[in-house]
């Protein structure tokens, strides 16, 4: 098993509320992955009735699971224990609509990292290559190991 297939089995989600299919490339300072949200998810019944849509805050939190949860993983290089994570704050600007079973690509670039928090630069692009959403996302990573 390599390490990116790895670093999925630590993150402190579950379905339903696991936005992260794949990591593509992860090395210092760059992340790369995907998701696809699935066109039965319960929130698309109401986003909006009509003519679905993927909401907001769920691109961001897509976002955040790859670029702060994921990568956090890495940065720690610690795979025996998974870390506390949590954001604390974000930024994001939205281009363009995002439909069920759209592929997405959320690649992240580090902006930093010192006393446990994560800022990045995280941009969601489709499988078209048109940008869905970018911004900045920040989040405490904290190692379990290190809390008793």
């Amino acid at each position: 098993m390599n390490f990116k297939t790895h670093i999925l089995l630590y993150l402190p989600y579950k379905a339903p509320f696991l936005f992260v299919d794949d990591i593509l490339e992860c090395n210092e300072g760059y992340i790369k992955g995907t998701y696809t949200f699935p066109k039965d998810s319960y929130f698309y019944k109401g986003h909006f009735k009509q003519k679905p849509v993927t909401p907001g805050v769920l691109l961001t939190e897509c976002a955040a699971q790859i670029c702060l949860a994921c990568y956090g993983i890495y940065k720690l290089n610690d795979l025996a224990h998974s870390p506390d994570i949590a954001m604390t704050s974000n930024q994001m600007e939205y281009f363009k609509i995002s439909y069920p079973e759209e592929k997405l690509i959320v690649t992240g670039t580090e902006i930093y990292f010192r006393f446990n928090k994560l800022k990045m630069a995280v941009e969601i692009r489709n499988e078209n290559d048109e940008r869905i959403a970018k911004g900045e996302i920040s989040g405490m990573i904290i190692n379990s190991k290190s809390n008793g």
